[in-house]
């Protein structure tokens, strides 16, 4: 028998749950399959949440022959096959063509489809998990229109989990009682994606008991059937850097509860190198002056981390997260060496001062001999006024203080010992 993800497939736009972004009624989507008149597509987003059955869809409404391949199998001689069906008699009004992942095409294979893709005998409808901005070849991605599948909604997979017990109900002559929380439980830990929580669905109803002539599901046993499977996250894919962009933006946004939860999803997916990465990046670029005393801080909360690893890792961890959410904050000095390098990058390249410089020999040619550096310690409070920037840049503002507390005081006390030293 099928799995019962396959079984559960919907037929009609109707039966879909999710997506309404793009398939409720007079979205984009939804219109292009409503009007029959079908273009290049490709579908974009994670595993199990419609792709395969939207194209599945569109495909019943055209007079097109259909055919399907998988990019992770399909080399060039099955595009060529498919070419070749375009001369035969069920070829004649066009192909279908419905390329699933297609990421794993290299270019070479990508422009094997172009011409016939150009001259409308094949309509394309590939899927992808990646970004198709990063992964699909320029020409066939303006060719073509781009939707973005997002997880499904918890309460629209609780219709799927229900219908999918229903079936399994039927086939096995049997009726189902739920412990109250087991629906929503096994719809909230897939991760959005359907066919996860199907397989959930057939798992939990294999460790039902007979109670009282009813099979009845335990929340027990559905959570232990479901461990862990809310957590969606490729290490390559966006997933990931869209769980550590939320992370330091969190932490950036003084929002503690938020970078724990980020924390979090990054620590259960085993991911501790990122997690100590982007928190060192992120006390350094959005704490900085305003709280200097907290980087080595939490430079010693990822060391103890490195050195416990996980489980116990993420104490230390939280510790360090909760500090840096919770701290003012101050970019002024990475506003400041940016600037810097941005200068530095557009040619802003000027001689070194002379009296910065090491010592030199004066050639006789030099009429005004000697480096005339004033050694800053020779004079009250360690500062004299002299030019350090190239005579290029002498100008040049990279840093302004910050307006918290700490480089307030620091500004204060530099206005007040400039002063004097010009009097």
């Amino acid at each position: 028998m099928p799995p019962l993800a396959d079984r559960i497939r919907p037929t009609c736009i109707e039966e879909v749950v999710g997506q309404k972004h793009i398939l409720g009624e007079g979205k984009p989507l939804r219109k292009i399959i409503d009007s029959g008149q079908i273009p290049n597509m490709i579908f974009y987003g994670p595993s199990g949440i419609g792709k395969t059955t939207i194209a599945s869809i569109i495909a019943g409404k055209t007079n097109k022959l259909l055919r399907k391949l998988n990019a992770t199998t399909a080399s060039t001689a099955d595009i060529k096959d498919i070419v070749a069906q375009l001369d035969t008699f069920s070829g004649i009004n066009g192909i279908l063509l419905y390329l699933d992942e297609i990421q794993y095409f290299n270019k070479k294979q990508q422009q094997t489809l172009l011409e016939f893709i150009e001259n409308g005998s094949i309509t394309l409808i590939a899927s992808t998990t990646e970004n198709p901005y990063f992964y699909v070849y320029n020409a066939i991605l303006s060719r073509s229109t781009v939707f973005e599948f997002k997880p499904v909604e918890s309460e629209e997979i609780e219709k799927a989990v229900l219908r999918g017990f229903d079936i399994i109900a039927k086939d096995r002559g049997v009726q189902f009682e739920f412990e109250q929380g087991v629906i929503s439980h096994i719809a909230a830990s897939c991760g959005g994606d359907v066919r996860k929580a199907m397989n959930a669905v057939e798992l939990t109803s294999l460790t039902s008991k007979k109670v009282d002539d009813k099979e009845f599901v335990s929340l027990e046993s559905a959570k232990d059937l479901t461990q862990k499977s809310a957590v969606r996250y490729d290490r390559d894919g966006d997933s990931h850097y869209d769980i550590l962009s939320g992370f330091q933006k969190s932490m950036r946004g003084s929002d503690p509860n938020a970078a724990l939860y980020y924390l979090a999803r990054l620590l259960e997916a085993g991911d501790l190198p990122s997690a100590c990465r982007r928190l060192m990046v992120c006390v350094c670029e959005d704490v900085g002056l305003a709280y200097p005393q907290l980087i080595p801080i939490v430079k010693s909360c990822v060391d103890i981390a490195n050195a416990v690893g996980l489980p116990e890792a993420r104490i230390p961890l939280a510790d360090a997260v909760v500090m840096v959410a919770t701290a003012p904050k101050s970019n002024s000095a990475y506003l400041g060496i940016n600037s810097a390098i941005k200068d530095i990058k557009s040619g802003k390249v000027g001689n070194i001062p002379r009296h910065l410089q090491n010592s030199h020999y004066d050639g006789e040619d030099n009429p005004n001999k000697g480096q005339f550096y004033k050694y800053p310690h020779d004079y009250p409070n360690s500062w004299v006024e002299q030019q350090y920037l190239p005579d290029i840049l002498k100008n040049a503002v990279y840093y302004q203080f910050g307006n918290n507390k700490n480089e307030q005081a620091f500004k204060k006390y530099w206005e007040s010992v400039k002063s004097k030293n010009k009097k």
